[in-house]
Parts: structure tokens; C-alpha cells; sequence
């Protein structure tokens, strides 16, 4: 999703959704860094496998499942990289950002 900033340039919006092994508490702590999280039991997506909600990008899918689950303490991760991510999103030329999880 993109919106734009003046001067007509795109930025693209951060919206999460937390996957169901996640705490559907992360709504709520990370509202304030997230504009408008969401968790897929929102949308009746719990028993949907990750293809079927993930982009129809293979190379993408490809990449989460080679990474793995989410880390456990994905609100630690997820909080320390709010700037990182933000920035990412923020400029449209950009196409991968990798968080570290340690």
C-alpha cells in the first residue's frame, strides 16, 4: 500500500499482520509504533496456511521458509527495529530489509 508525501514522492504504509503463533496481544503494545496491526484470527485466517495469506510471490514465500517461524520475542525484535522499518517503508526504492533477530 503507498501513500504520498509532498512533493508527489511514494511512501509505502507499514501495516503488520501477526501471524497465528503470535500473541494476539502484539495488537495492542504495538499499536503505537504500527498504525493499524492486525492479527489473522481478525480475519478468520487461522487455520489458513502461510501461501494462501502471504504474497503470491514465490521468491518471498521461498525466504520465509527457508528464515523459519517468527523468533519468539517478535515484540522485542519488532520494537528495537521500529526505526529500521519505518525507514524501509518509507522509501519506495527500497525492496528487502533484513532484521536481525539476536
Amino acid at each position: 500500500m503507498y501513500e504520498f508525501a509532498e512533493g508527489g514522492q511514494a511512501c509505502r504504509l507499514v501495516k503488520l499482520l501477526f501471524d497465528e503463533n503470535l500473541s494476539r496481544k502484539l495488537v495492542v503494545r504495538l499499536a503505537e509504533l504500527y498504525p493499524e496491526p492486525a492479527h489473522v484470527a481478525e480475519f478468520d485466517l487461522l487455520e489458513c496456511p502461510d501461501r494462501g495469506i502471504w504474497s503470491t510471490d514465490s521468491d518471498f514465500y521461498n525466504l520465509a521458509a527457508t528464515v523459519g517461524p517468527p523468533p519468539s520475542d517478535a515484540e522485542r525484535v519488532l520494537r528495537r527495529e521500529a526505526i529500521r522499518i519505518t525507514e524501509f517503508f518509507g522509501d519506495a526504492e527500497l525492496g528487502v530489509l533484513v532484521l536481525d533477530l539476536d
